[in-house]
C-alpha cells in the first residue's frame, strides 16, 4: 500500500516536487493565521476553507482533464476515508489552537512528522538511509531547541493538547492513504473528491457546537481557501507520489519553523539565539535529506 522504496532519495523526482512540498508545508503554516482572523467558529472556518474551494477545484480537475470514472470501489473508499479524516483534522486542529499555547499546538499538530517516519520503517519496512537518519536527528534537535522555551506543559492546556495531538494522528491518516492512490490517480481529482468528503462533516461539526457560521468578513476564509487548499493541498497533492513517508514527515518540520517566524514578526515574538539555531538545525536537515540517498 506504500510507496516503492525506489523512491526514498527522490532520485527519480521531478526537480520541482521537493520544492513542492516544502512550499506546500510553508503556505499550510499560515491557516491558523488566518483561522484566528476569521469571524466564524473555528470549525466554521475549515467548512468554509474547504465548500469556498471546491468550485476552483472541480475546475481545476476539468482544465487538467483529469477523471475519477473507472475508479474501483476500494479507491472510492479510501479517497472518501480520506476527505473524512482530513474533516477531522481541520476540526481537531481548530479547536485544539483556541484552547493552548501557539506552540504546543505547533508541536503536538505537526506528530504527523513522527508517525509518517514509523508508518514507513514498521508498516512498510522501508530502511532509512544514513543521511535521512542523521536528518531525522538533526530536525528533532532543531523543534526541541525551537519549542523549548515557549512549550509549556500544564494541565490548563491539557484539552487543546488532545485536540493537537488528535489532529495530527487524522492528518496521518489523510497522508498515508493519499500517498496510496496518487500513485494512480490525478492530483487535483484526488484533492477534489477528498474536499468534498469533508464538508458536510465539518459544517454538521461546526453546528453541534453551536458556532456561528455566516461571516461578515469573507476575506480571510477566501484567502484560506485559496491558499491553504488550493495552492497547499495542491502542492502536496502534486509531490506526494515522489517520496516516502520517511521524507513527507521530515519537509512537515517546515511548519513548527514558519510558525515561529510568524509569532516574531507579526506579533513580535522574541526568537532567541537558540531558536535561531533550532531554524537552522532544521534546514540543515532538509538539505540533508535532498542529498542522493546512501543506505
Amino acid at each position: 500500500m506504500g510507496i516503492s522504496t525506489t523512491r526514498i532519495g527522490n532520485s527519480r523526482a521531478p526537480r520541482f516536487a521537493f520544492v513542492a512540498l516544502l512550499l506546500s508545508n510553508v503556505i499550510l503554516s499560515l491557516g491558523p493565521l488566518l483561522v484566528r482572523l476569521a469571524d466564524t467558529g473555528p470549525v466554521a472556518a475549515g467548512f468554509w476553507r474547504l465548500a469556498l474551494a471546491l468550485p476552483l477545484l472541480i475546475g481545476l480537475m476539468l482544465w487538467r482533464g483529469e477523471s475519477v470514472r473507472g475508479l474501483t470501489p476500494a479507491r472510492w473508499g479510501i479517497i472518501l476515508f480520506a476527505g473524512l479524516f482530513f474533516a477531522a483534522d481541520l476540526a481537531s486542529w481548530h479547536v485544539g489552537i483556541l484552547h493552548t499555547k501557539v506552540a504546543n499546538a505547533a508541536l503536538f499538530g505537526n506528530i504527523t512528522s513522527l508517525l509518517l517516519p514509523l508508518w514507513a520503517i514498521i508498516a512498510l519496512r522501508q530502511r532509512p538511509a544514513v543521511l535521512q537518519i542523521v536528518a531525522l536527528v538533526l530536525a528533532a534537535v532543531g523543534i526541541a531547541l525551537l519549542m523549548g522555551g515557549s512549550y509549556e506543559l500544564s494541565p490548563h492546556y491539557l484539552r487543546g493538547d488532545l485536540f493537537c495531538i488528535l489532529a495530527g494522528v487524522m492528518y496521518t491518516g489523510y497522508i498515508v492513504a493519499l500517498q496510496h492512490v496518487r500513485q494512480t490517480l490525478g492530483g487535483w481529482a484526488v484533492l477534489t473528491v477528498s474536499s468534498a468528503a469533508g464538508v458536510i462533516p465539518l459544517l454538521l461539526f461546526a453546528m453541534l457546537l453551536g458556532e456561528r457560521i455566516m461571516p461578515q468578513d469573507w476575506t480571510p476564509l477566501l484567502i484560506l481557501a485559496l491558499s491553504s487548499q488550493v495552492v497547499g493541498q495542491g502542492l502536496l497533492m502534486y509531490a506526494l507520489p515522489w517520496f516516502s513517508p520517511l521524507i513527507v514527515g521530515l519537509v512537515l518540520l517546515v511548519q513548527p519553523v514558519i510558525a515561529a517566524l510568524v509569532g516574531w514578526a507579526v506579533f513580535g515574538e522574541v526568537m532567541t539565539f537558540t531558536d535561531a539555531i533550532g531554524a537552522v538545525a532544521v534546514a540543515a536537515a532538509l538539505v540533508l535529506v535532498r542529498l542522493p540517498a546512501r543506505v
